[in-house]
C-alpha cells in the first residue's frame, strides 16, 4: 500500500485515475464543465464571486426543474463559499427542504459506488473540499483579479433547512493548500495504475483492477471463465452418462415454483439450496459453515489408499489424514427440462455482482473487494483453474517451490473416501497459478473469512468433479475484501507448497508462529 498520504490532493488524483474508460460511466448531472466560464464580481467582504447562468429548458416543464444557478465565492484567507440556487423548486408544491446529511449520502450511494470511486477516503464531503481548494488554486495561481474566469458546476435543486431557496457549503482550504505540497512529494514517486476488465470480456460483468502504489507489475496469467484440463485428469462431459434419475427432464420453467422438489433437489435432502431470489438458505448455509469451522469426527472420510500421501511416497504412503465430507449442491443442467433462467442453475450463470481486484494492506499483495453491499448467502465467483490430477499438481509444485505464488491451489478431495482404491486420474485438483480467474486473488482468513467454498454438480453424475463455488457467509457491505479459510496447516512442514506467514488479522489466527 502507498504511504499515509490522505490528503486531498491524494484522494483527488486517485479518483481520477482509478477510472480509466469514461465509457464505462453516465455523466452525473452534478458534472464540471470548465468549457463554460463566467464572469465574476465582488462584495464588500472582498470574496471573489461567480455566477452561473439559468439554463436553457426547452419546455415550461424542464424550466421549472432547472432554473438554478451557481455562486462560488472565494477570499484571500482561502474560504469558499458555494450557493446553490433553486428558487424555482422552492415553489414547487408539496416540497420539502432535505436534511443536508441525506444528500450526501444519497449522492454517495447513487454516484460513488455506481462509478467505482469506493476508496475508504473517499465520499461526497471530500468531493466538494476538493472543489473548494481547485477554486482558490485557480484564483490565487491564475488570476487574483475580481474579473477572472471561474468553473461552472451543473444544476441542483438541493436546499438546506436553513433557507427555503438555497444552501451554503463553507469551507476553510488554508489546511488543504498547506498539505498540498506534502501530497505532491507523495504523488511523484507513485501513480495509480488500474485495468478497466482484467477478463477481457469472458465473464458477464466487468471486473477492474487498481494499482494504488504504483509499484506492483500487473499480475501475469490467463484468464479462462471456466475450468480447462491440463493433462491427464480423466474427465467427460456426456449428457449419456447422466441418467434419468440425475435429471428433471420432465419439469419446465422454474423448477423452485413447484409445489415438489425436482429429482435435483435430492442432494440437499429433497428441498432445493437456493431460494427464489438465488440466496443460499439459511440452515443449509449454517450447516455448511459449521462443518467447515467446527468439524465433528463423523464429518471425516478416509482413503483405503490415499492419493495425497501417495504422491509424497508412491511405495510407502503413509495413512489418510481425512478428508472433509462436504454438503453438495446439485444444479439443473442440459438435460433438464426447465429454462436457463430456473432458480437452480446459479453457479453455472456466473459472476453477476460487481468485483475489484487490488493491492492491499498487510503485505498479503492483491485481492477481492467488491464494490457493492452482497447479502448473506450470495453467490459470488467460482474457483476456476487448470485440472490437473493430484501427481501432477505434487510434480508442479515440487518445480516451482521457492517461487513467489499467486495463488494456493485446492484438491477436489471432498467425494474421496467413499471409493476404495481411487485411480490417479480419478483424484483431481484446481490450479490457478497460470490459469484461472477473479478467484486467483481471494486472501486467506483464518476461520472467520465472509466467503465460504461449496461444491456444486453441474455435469457430471458423480463426485469425481465438481465446482468450487464461494458464497457470503454474513452480509457485506461495498469495498470491503473477500477472503476464505483455505483450510491450511500451518504446522505441515513437509507439504511441497510452504505455507506462508498469515497476515490475516484474524481473531481465530492459526498460525501463532
Amino acid at each position: 500500500m502507498p504511504p499515509n498520504c490522505h490528503t486531498r490532493e491524494h484522494i483527488k488524483t486517485k479518483t481520477k485515475e482509478s477510472v480509466s474508460d469514461k465509457a464505462d460511466f453516465a455523466e452525473p448531472p452534478a458534472a464540471v464543465h470548465p468549457g463554460n466560464v463566467f464572469q465574476g464580481s465582488t462584495n464588500g467582504n472582498n470574496l471573489v464571486t461567480r455566477r452561473g447562468s439559468q439554463c436553457d429548458a426547452s419546455s415550461s416543464k424542464d424550466r421549472r426543474y432547472c432554473n438554478s444557478n451557481v455562486l462560488i465565492a472565494s477570499s484571500a484567507s482561502g474560504e469558499v463559499k458555494i450557493s446553490l440556487n433553486c428558487d424555482s423548486a422552492v415553489r414547487c408544491q408539496n416540497f420539502k427542504v432535505p436534511d443536508f446529511n441525506s444528500i450526501l449520502k444519497y449522492l454517495e450511494d447513487k454516484y460513488l459506488r455506481t462509478h467505482k470511486l469506493v476508496t475508504p477516503e473517499f465520499s461526497m464531503k471530500t468531493l466538494f473540499e476538493d472543489l473548494c481548494e481547485c477554486y482558490v488554486q485557480a484564483v490565487q495561481l491564475h488570476d487574483p483579479l475580481p474579473n477572472n474566469k471561474a468553473m461552472r458546476i451543473g444544476n441542483s435543486n438541493v436546499v438546506d433547512k436553513k433557507s427555503s431557496s438555497s444552501f451554503r457549503l463553507s469551507h476553510s482550504c488554508n489546511n488543504l493548500l498547506k498539505a498540498k505540497h506534502k501530497a505532491t512529494a507523495c504523488d511523484q514517486k507513485r501513480s495509480v495504475r488500474s485495468l478497466n476488465d482484467i477478463t477481457k470480456g469472458a465473464e458477464n460483468v466487468k471486473i477492474s483492477l487498481v494499482d494504488e502504489t504504483g509499484k506492483e507489475d500487473f499480475p501475469k496469467f490467463i484468464y479462462i471463465p471456466q475450468n480447462i484440463i491440463y493433462q491427464n485428469a480423466y474427465l467427460i462431459f456426456s449428457l449419456a452418462r447422466i441418467a434419468d434419475v440425475d435429471c428433471c427432464s420432465s419439469c419446465s420453467g422454474d423448477c423452485l415454483s413447484s409445489r415438489i422438489p425436482c429429482a435435483c433437489a435430492r442432494e440437499t435432502g429433497g428441498e432445493f439450496a437456493y431460494t427464489p431470489k438465488g440466496l443460499l438458505k439459511d440452515d443449509f448455509l449454517t450447516a455448511c459453515v459449521c462443518m467447515r469451522r467446527a468439524p465433528k469426527k463423523d464429518h471425516f472420510v478416509y482413503c483405503q489408499d490415499c492419493p495425497l500421501e501417495k504422491s509424497k511416497n508412491e511405495y510407502l504412503p503413509e495413512p489418510c489424514k481425512g478428508h472433509l465430507l462436504r454438503k453438495f449442491i446439485k444444479e439443473c443442467w442440459r438435460k433438464c427440462g426447465c429454462h436457463m433462467t430456473c432458480g437452480n442453475r446459479v453457479v453455472q450463470r456466473g459472476i453477476t455482482c460487481n468485483l475489484q481486484v487490488f493491492m492491499t494492506h498487510q503485505g498479503k499483495g492483491w485481492g477481492l473487494r467488491t464494490l457493492q453491499d452482497l447479502a448473506k448467502g450470495s453467490f459470488v465467483c467460482e474457483y476456476v483453474g487448470e485440472i490437473l490430477t493430484n501427481t501432477e499438481l505434487y510434480e508442479r509444485n515440487i518445480q516451482n517451490r521457492g517461487i513467489n505464488r499467486h495463488t494456493y491451489p485446492v484438491t477436489l478431495d471432498a467425494d474421496w473416501g467413499s471409493e476404495k482404491v481411487l485411480r490417479d486420474e480419478e483424484a483431481l485438483c484446481l490450479d490457478a497459478t497460470f490459469s484461472g480467474n477473479v478467484a486467483r486473488f481471494i486472501n486467506h482468513r483464518c476461520h472467520d473469512g465472509n466467503l465460504i467454498d461449496i461444491p456444486v454438480e453441474v455435469e457430471t453424475p458423480d463426485r469425481h468433479y465438481y465446482h468450487l463455488a464461494f458464497f457470503t457467509t454474513r452480509d457485506v457491505t461495498a469495498s470491503e475484501e473477500l477472503t476464505w479459510d483455505y483450510g491450511i496447516d500451518f504446522d505441515d512442514h513437509d507439504h511441497p507448497i510452504k505455507a506462508f506467514r498469515c497476515s490475516c488479522g484474524s481473531a481465530y489466527c492459526r498460525d501463532i508462529n
